[in-house]
Parts: C-alpha cells; structure tokens; sequence
C-alpha cells in the first residue's frame, strides 16, 4: 500500500549515472543497474525493474534535510510510542473507556506502534548513513511492516466508523450487532484483510530502497491497471466507507439539533464528543496519507512525466506527512475526550511518583551497602595491624 512508482524511483536515480561508473562496469562485465543500457530499458519498460540495488554512488548528503527529517523522525517514534502506549493503558484501566467500541481504537494503536518499533528506525539509520547499509533482510522486513501498519490503519479507522455509525444511527441493532463475539470476530476479521490484501504485492511488486525517501517500500511491477485497483482497495474504498458512515451520523446530529422530527433517540453530549473525536482522527488520516496516494495515483498514469514535474521536497513531504499520522491520534484522544485526558494525567502522575520512590529507594539501598562497608573494611584494617605487631 502506498508504494511510490518505480519510474519516480529511477528517475532520481539517474542523475547519479556517470560514464565513468558505465565504463567500469561494461569493463568488469558485472551487471550494473546504473548503466546506461540499463536505465533506457527500465524506462522503456515500466514493468520491469531491477531485482535489488541502491546507488554506487549516494546522493550528495544534505545536511538540514538530514537534520530536519532524523529530528522529526524521533519525534514520531517517541511520540508513538509513547502516546499509543498511553491510550491502551487508559483504554485497559479506565472503566469508561473500557468497552466494545474502544477494542478497535487499542487495535488501531497497535497498527500505529508497528512502524515505530521496527521500520522507522531503520528509516533513521539509513538518514544518517546517508543509505541503506542494514542489508536485504531488513529492507524487506521495513517494507513489509510499514504495509502492515498502513493497511491495518485504514482498515481499523473503517471498523470504527462502521461501529459509531450503529452506535448513533441504528442504536437498536447496536447491542445485536456489537456483541463481545462479534467483535472479536470482527477484529480478527479486521487484520486477516490486512493481511489478505498484502499477498498480491508479493506476486506483482517487489521491495526496494527508495534513497528519495531513504526507506524501502513495495514497488510494483505488474499493470497500471492493478497498481490503481490496489490503491482503491487499500486507501480510496474504505475512506469512502468512513465518509458515508461520517455523513449520515452528521446528518441526523444536525436534524436533532434543529429539532427535526425524526424516529431516532436523542444524543448525551458525551455520545457526540466521541464521534467529534473518531471524525477528526479520520479527517486527519485523510489529510497525511491523501497526498502520497495522490502523488502515486499521478505517477500510474503518467509515470514518465509525473517524476520531473513534481519538486523532491512535495515528494519527501508526502511521505513524512504520512509517517507523522502515526503518532496524532493520541493527541487527538487527550485533547478532545475527556476521559483520556483524565486517564493520560493520572497514568503521568503515577509514573512520576513510581519513579521517585524507585529514586528513594535505590539511594537507601546504595547507602545501606556502604554502611556495611564500613566496618567490614575497619575490622579488616584491624586484623592487618595485629598481624604486623
């Protein structure tokens, strides 16, 4: 999901093909992605692409770029980490929060908290390496969890949607529909798709390091055709379920609040925040991810021309935009539901007071062991005496 166009890969590569790097090649007889031959026929054909290779040569390194984007990066993985860790020790602790609906935001946690624990940080190495110097292995692992988490993303913000839409516009089916076994049904239906949808990639693309963006992300290789029926399945499809679920519960909290009369029950307040916040976390997703789809829904249908019109730094942003999705929706949950907020204070507090106590403690400790060296080392000094008398 979300993969960048093979020809945009090659395009940035090729400024980085000299002749003195074609001759060395053509001499050795090795075969070199960067020769000449090489990268005419990857153009001409769009379809094929290299198995495995990253330039000889690396990109000139720039040093705010390098700058900016590991300081960002940190910040995402500290905050994902972080933030998503708090949202499921609250959602785990908080009698309130701790219901059905709530199942599939600690699952949408754990999607983001993927990408913090393994890829990103690979992400950040390759930056500061100026390439990725990991090997194969990890490249393919990188890519394969970032499609995992992006997939799985959508897919929970869908379920959520589809489970305040029952919530708030069929509240009669809610408790029929949403029962403790059909939502762990649905949970586990939930990521069996994630992960159904990924196979084909495995058949039509290929994972490779992008330097562009220093990641590696699945490239495709089969049809233009099957590169945009992916990126409908995985990104278009389910935002256009969440926007018709989104739309009708706007629509009759418009209609109660003008009093319209309408054969549905009134809302508590509580009831709209949570759909206030579920919509902004949905807004928001749209709004990091929307323009790399774009940019890759471009690049399918003009992937010559697409590459040289669009600047490097729309390119990079894209990417990073979306990378910074994952750690928001902890924001979101603290500053817009009161709960959380609540639950975010009390599990700061008790980590401030855990750790002093742990401080206290550890100090007794360190003191005790040195009162009891004290006399063990006397005594000692002592017997060395008597002995010398």
């Amino acid at each position: 999901m979300f993969l960048p166009n093979a020809s945009r890969l090659l395009g940035d590569l090729l400024p980085a093909v000299t002749g003195a790097a074609g001759q060395e090649g053509a001499a050795s007889g090795d075969y070199s992605p960067f020769s000449s031959s090489t990268m005419e026929a990857a153009h001409n054909d769009t379809t094929t692409i290299p198995d495995w290779w990253q330039p000889k040569t690396p990109r000139p390194q720039n040093i705010f770029l390098t700058s900016f984007l590991s300081l960002l990066l940190c910040f995402t993985i500290v905050m994902d980490l972080v933030g998503n860790s708090f949202v499921i020790a609250a959602v785990t602790k908080n009698e309130r929060l701790r219901n059905l609906g709530n199942v599939f935001v600690i699952s949408l946690s754990v999607a983001d908290m993927l990408v913090a624990v393994y890829p990103y940080p690979m992400t950040l190495i390759a930056i500061l390496n100026n390439g990725w110097t990991m090997g194969k292995l990890h490249c393919q692992l990188s890519g394969l969890l970032t499609s995992i988490s992006a997939v799985s993303s959508v897919f929970n913000i869908m379920v959520i949607a589809l489970n305040r839409y029952c919530y708030i516009c069929h509240s009669l089916l809610y408790e029929k529909i949403f029962t403790e076994r059909n939502t762990t049904l649905i949970l586990i239906v939930t990521w069996l798709m994630t992960m159904l949808a990924l196979i084909p990639n495995y058949f039509v693309a290929t994972v490779q390091y992008n330097p562009t963006v220093y990641t590696c992300t699945f490239v495709p290789t089969s049809t233009t055709f099957y590169t945009f029926v992916v990126t409908a399945l995985h990104f278009l499809i389910p935002l256009t379920v969440v926007a018709f679920c989104y739309l009708k519960i706007w629509i009759l909290v418009l209609q109660v609040n003008h009093r319209v009369r309408v054969t549905k029950p009134k809302f508590m307040l509580v009831d709209i925040r949570n759909f206030m916040t579920m919509f902004l976390v949905f807004v928001l997703f749209a709004l990091c991810w929307g323009p790399l789809n774009f940019l890759k829904l471009a690049g399918v249908f003009d992937p010559l021309g697409m590459g040289p019109r669009v600047p490097e730094w729309v390119y990079i942003g894209s990417y990073y935009l979306a990378y910074f999705n994952s750690c928001v929706n902890a924001m979101i949950y603290g500053t817009l539901n009161q709960n959380f907020r609540k639950e975010y204070q009390r599990i700061v507090r008790d980590t401030k007071e855990t750790a002093y106590y742990f401080v206290v403690d550890l100090q007794e400790q360190i003191r005790e062991m040195r009162m009891r060296r004290k006399p063990t080392y006397a005594r000692a000094r002592r017997i060395q005496g008597d002995t010398y008398l």
